[in-house]
């Protein structure tokens, strides 16, 4: 008989619950998002810029806890769709400035009532458990 580990089933790993959530609620986006052509990561890129309209790769890396090898492909797509452009900063040639245009700021209006449409990502949850759940997920994500 093979020994058991406790430590090794998938209803003792508090990682399972979460990567199946996320799954879920990034499908939960894609009935609103595919007609638009976009992927779940491309509307958290424009939620970024339409918040702050410039931003250097670096900090949208940190803000939406990506690498820039994820970042860099998906900015290339965008910038060649006419949404954003990328430039060199001119304070330090080694930072890439992205910026939102004018057809990426039009974007907003088609995504304005997407959040609404999902009700807290389409938890069961309450308001109360998902304000809970959202400090506790950032309480990981910045430990």
């Amino acid at each position: 008989m093979a020994q058991q580990y406790e430590q090794l089933k998938l209803g003792n790993q508090l990682c399972f619950p979460m990567y199946a959530c996320a799954r879920k609620i990034v499908n939960g986006y894609n009935p609103y998002l595919k007609p638009l052509g976009l992927t779940y990561t491309q509307y958290i890129v424009f939620m970024v810029l339409w918040d702050m309209e410039n931003v250097n790769v670096g900090q949208l890396g940190e803000i939406l806890h990506l690498d820039a090898g994820t970042l860099t492909p998906l900015l290339k797509r965008l910038e060649k769709e006419g949404y954003v452009t990328r430039k060199r900063s001119e304070e330090d040639e080694r930072v890439t400035v992205v910026s939102i245009t004018e057809k990426g700021n039009e974007l907003k209006e088609k995504c304005k009532d997407i959040p609404g449409k999902l009700s807290a990502c389409g938890t069961p949850l309450t308001e109360k458990e998902a304000k809970e759940l959202y400090r506790l997920l950032y309480k990981f994500l910045n430990k």
